[in-house]
């Protein structure tokens, strides 16, 4: 984990991080912050021993570390923050020693990861479902306002 490590401490990722927190001030819903971030990852590795996929933890960790990093630009300029977010992590992930080969499968993994992918193989659909389960929505005191349970679905915790 010493390449997750170094996304930890990286200086951009730490700045991202604060951005997005200062836009969230006055957020009500869920916030895309460290405590999201690691829950997707250890979701995602969760899911992904269960299913018995053949993914380097490093790469889940990674895929849940950086995938909502660029958040602060769909604040800000209306930007998909998939999109804005996989452009964010190519420069963390090269200075941190992750091969052109998993920068590759990390942006596509964050690139996707809004949409339900058609299999449940593979990063992508690993990312797209922690990203969901991570959600604490049994605790959240927005729940009434949340577009997600507008038609009296109960939340439920799996992970």
């Amino acid at each position: 984990m010493k390449r997750v490590n170094k996304i930890l401490s990286h200086s951009t990722y730490n700045a991202l991080l604060e951005r997005i927190k200062e836009l969230e001030q006055e957020r009500i819903f869920c916030k895309h912050d460290l405590v999201h971030f690691l829950d997707v990852c250890r979701i995602g590795w969760i899911l992904s021993l269960e299913e018995e996929q053949a993914l380097e933890k490093e790469v889940v960790y990674a895929s849940g570390l950086l995938h909502d990093v660029g958040r602060w630009s769909q604040y800000e300029t209306g930007e998909d923050h998939a999109l804005a977010s996989a452009r964010e992590c190519v420069k963390i992930l090269k200075d941190c020693s992750f091969t052109d080969d998993e920068i590759k499968k990390i942006q596509d993994a964050i690139i996707r990861h809004r949409k339900e992918p058609r299999s449940k193989e593979g990063l992508p659909s690993i990312l797209y479902r922690a990203d969901k389960l991570s959600r604490r929505c049994f605790a959240c005191d927005a729940i009434g306002a949340c577009k997600r349970f507008q038609h009296g679905e109960e939340p439920y915790l799996q992970y």
